[in-house]
């Protein structure tokens, strides 16, 4: 399907890249071209939508042979009938447009079979999508009513093409609000590309600046390609120096290695610390048990009670704090993460904290295995879940997914655990897996915060979003060579 989107795209281009060197050149040949490229969009356009949906539309594989053959002979009549150029444009915009429409019923036949889940919505965005660029590149035909607009079908068309790439190469993007956030990153990267372009430029007295919508096309386009040339780059330098990378690594990133050495140097301290707190509280609860024993009241007793229940609870601020500093002993095994989920759920099923709390299972069928470490990860899993029911208050929707997520050169298994409970401020959201940060009334604080560092020792992430009144989601992504 990929390919299949990257013939489309080259087909496109060659199109637009025979128009406009016949612009500037006043070549038939050029013009002949473009029109060979607009040919080339009919068999991708019906290759890729029948990828697109797994071959159980309308567009079969006879479709696609039979517009590859006509695309063909268009393109051999094209040097024949040379003299007749601007019907035979005329020709073949209507051929691609009756092209594109039938791609665009056959999905939308397709997306009216499909049962509610992440396909379909994600199929539906672009069927919305599809409309709202047509009307916006019918705003071009104004020019021949003397309406006098900058040209901007072909930056609409590129904008497509790339909110068909989110569609087709990051199955993790499945709300609207993730495309929109995309978009809106692409889009105020371009828009400042283009003013800082045109004030540069402004302050040349020679130079005349190009059209506006020129500009901002070639903003776009440097914006988006900036990941590929990136990665393109870290390939051929890791060829040379394979064991330096660092030029490639972000600022951003070595804020993570000081954080790393502030732990190394926590887990010195904490064995320390815990025995230092231990050793008293251990003499306290020894001598707190002794004199009950020797108390004559009934009140009496109950004080030292809570003496003895307080030491426990300290102890065991001491324990997790101690888990949380010292370094973990991975014990990697390679697995199917879905295997993990699944007994986890059964763990949970079995908890008598679950009440009327269904749990949902969207597990991808095609995750690679990763090496990770079962029971910690385990931990992890159980802690959050635990976690969600309880804001829950015992009655809602707990939902497990998992994905596989590519980014850039990166290949990652990501797990979203989803509750329907109220929410999570802002602000807790902020310091949720800080140490010691906690709302509840007995709570240590140190639950997420050790499920972070568990994490981020499998060379992981954790991230939590959360709408107040509508649930929380956690996101546990994983890389593949982990």
């Amino acid at each position: 399907m990929q390919t299949a989107f990257v013939g489309l795209c080259l087909a496109i281009f060659v199109s637009q890249t025979g128009f406009i060197l016949y612009h500037y050149l006043a070549r038939d040949f050029w013009k002949n071209v473009g029109h060979i490229g607009m040919l080339a969009v009919v068999p991708f356009a019906f290759q890729f939508f029948r990828l697109l949906t797994h071959n159980r539309s309308m567009l079969t594989r006879g479709i696609v042979n039979f517009a590859a053959m006509t695309s063909f002979l268009g393109s051999f009549l094209i040097f024949i009938f040379s003299g007749w150029l601007q019907y035979f444009y005329i020709s073949v915009l209507a051929y691609v447009y009756a092209a594109l429409g039938i791609c665009y019923f056959a999905i939308m036949r397709y997306v009216k079979k499909l049962s509610p889940g992440v396909e379909k919505k994600r199929l539906r965005y672009l069927l919305f999508a599809c409309p709202i660029a047509l009307f916006l590149c019918s705003a071009d035909l104004l020019q021949y009513f003397g309406f006098q607009f900058p040209p901007i079908a072909d930056i609409v068309l590129s904008a497509l093409l790339y909110f068909t790439l989110l569609i087709v190469a990051y199955p993790q993007l499945n709300e609207l609000h993730d495309f929109f956030a995309r978009a809106l990153v692409i889009g105020v990267s371009t828009i400042f590309g283009t003013v800082v372009f045109c004030f540069v430029v402004g302050f040349s007295k020679d130079a005349s600046l190009p059209s506006f919508t020129n500009v901002l096309m070639a903003s776009f386009l440097i914006v988006i390609s900036i990941t590929p040339i990136k990665i393109i780059l870290e390939k051929i330098y890791g060829r040379f120096y394979p064991e330096s990378q660092n030029v490639f690594t972000s600022l951003y990133v070595f804020n993570r290695k000081l954080e790393k050495e502030k732990n190394l140097m926590l887990a010195e301290m904490a064995p320390v610390f815990a025995h230092e707190i231990r050793n008293p509280l251990g003499s306290i609860k020894g001598a707190a048990q002794y004199l009950k024993t020797e108390a004559a009241t009934e009140e009496q007793q109950k004080l030292f009670d809570v003496i003895i229940a307080e030491v426990n609870r300290l102890n065991a601020v001491a324990n997790q704090f101690l888990t949380y500093a010292s370094p973990y002993t991975l014990k990697p095994v390679s697995m199917n993460i879905n295997m993990l989920i699944r007994k986890a759920i059964s763990v949970i099923a079995a908890n008598e904290r679950v009440g009327n709390v269904t749990i949902v299972q969207e597990l991808s069928d095609d995750l690679p295995e990763v090496k990770i470490d079962e029971q910690l990860l385990m931990q992890v899993i159980l802690n959050i879940a635990l976690n969600a029911i309880e804001a829950m208050s015992g009655e809602g929707v707990l939902t497990f997914q998992t994905s596989r997520v590519e980014s850039g050169a990166d290949h990652f298994v990501s797990i979203e655990i989803r509750d329907t409970g109220q929410g999570i401020n802002k602000e807790i959201v902020k310091n949720i897996f800080k140490p010691f940060f906690t709302t509840k009334e007995r709570g240590v604080g140190l639950g997420l915060a050790i499920c972070q560092k568990i994490v981020q020792n499998h060379g992981g992430l954790i991230q939590v979003k959360s709408i107040p009144g509508q649930g929380a989601s956690f996101f546990i992504r994983l890389n593949e060579r982990s």
